[in-house]
């Protein structure tokens, strides 16, 4: 006898699902505080994180198609909060790095963002979320 599938218990299904909730709790504070997208806040918090990179290199980090970069991209550098700056080399290249407004913004959201992790932390126990993030880890690289 074959399996039944079951759509709810289908892990592609549950992990968006569940991804999306997840997200939609942070969203309301980037987007209430800042009126930010979410590929702006992507963006943003790439350049917080791992400073200065190339438009692909914050695609290859956010998983963001590379419109949706420069679209953020271009939002973010009209409210200051980010600078380019041309390769000497190749002038179809540019560095982005966040200027001291974006790197407070950046202070800010993530100050936010551990918060709520610790309230995620708090709803499944200490136990329970590392797990979690061990397992997410691991289908990382499935």
């Amino acid at each position: 006898m074959t399996e039944k599938f079951d759509l709810h218990g289908f892990l592609p299904f549950v992990l968006h699902h569940t991804s999306e909730k997840v997200s939609f709790g942070f969203r309301d504070i980037y987007r209430d505080r800042y009126r930010m997208t979410r590929s702006e806040w992507r963006v943003l918090a790439t350049l917080g994180q791992y400073g200065p990179q190339t438009a692909t290199g914050i695609g290859t980090r956010t998983g963001l198609h590379k419109t949706k970069v420069s679209r953020a991209v271009a939002s973010i550098e009209a409210r200051h909060w980010l600078k380019r700056q041309q390769d000497e080399n190749d002038r179809r290249i540019a560095l982005i790095s966040l200027t001291r407004q974006g790197e407070s913004a950046f202070a800010s959201l993530a100050t936010a963002g551990i918060a709520f992790n610790q309230k995620a932390r708090a709803h499944l126990g200490g136990q329970d979320f590392d797990a979690l993030m061990n397992l997410l880890g691991k289908l990382e690289t499935m």
